[in-house]
């Protein structure tokens, strides 16, 4: 069991971060965490720096820092099998834009379309006003490259409600 200080159990930090994003390919949350050694082999093996060390030592991406590129080189660094091969999907996340958003505000901004390279996110005139943002989910990779750039936070990278 994790370390548990009295400001941590005070603070509601005792327990994992069930939402914490892992490492593209990585199997059940319960099972990476489980089978994890927390050696951080995969972290130090991430070409972009979005893998930190999260809560507990556990590996988690970071979208604030960067993004995925789905180099897979995470998985290939890990000894433990707790990472699913190639042929499947790397994760089930996408992008989610919320009401804060500038553009859905009024104000010109699109650089979440300028950071997406599958442009699964695209701006939409609007009669008499600024475009808004559509997210095309199938388009969506969940690879991150919007949140950074996102001058207010409106953007988080989520599970899928496609997938289970």
């Amino acid at each position: 069991m994790a370390e548990l200080s009295r400001r941590r159990l005070l603070s509601g930090q005792w327990h994992h971060h069930a939402d914490a994003i892992r490492p593209p390919w990585s199997r059940a949350a319960s099972l990476f965490v489980a089978g994890c050694t927390r050696c951080q082999a995969c972290i130090e093996a991430c070409e972009t720096g979005v893998l930190i060390k999260g809560s507990g030592g556990f590996p988690e991406i970071d979208f604030q820092r960067a993004e995925c590129t789905f180099c897979r080189q995470c998985a290939e660094a890990c000894e433990v099998p707790l990472f699913y091969p190639p042929q499947h999907l790397p994760w089930q996340q996408v992008a989610t834009i919320a009401a804060h958003c500038l553009a859905l505000r009024g104000v010109e901004c699109r650089s979440c379309q300028d950071n997406c390279e599958v442009q699964a996110i695209r701006f939409v005139p609007q009669p008499g006003g600024i475009a808004h943002p559509r997210l095309d989910v199938q388009a969506c990779t969940g690879c991150g490259a919007c949140v950074a750039g996102c001058p207010v936070t409106a953007i988080a990278i989520i599970r899928s409600e496609n997938n289970e």
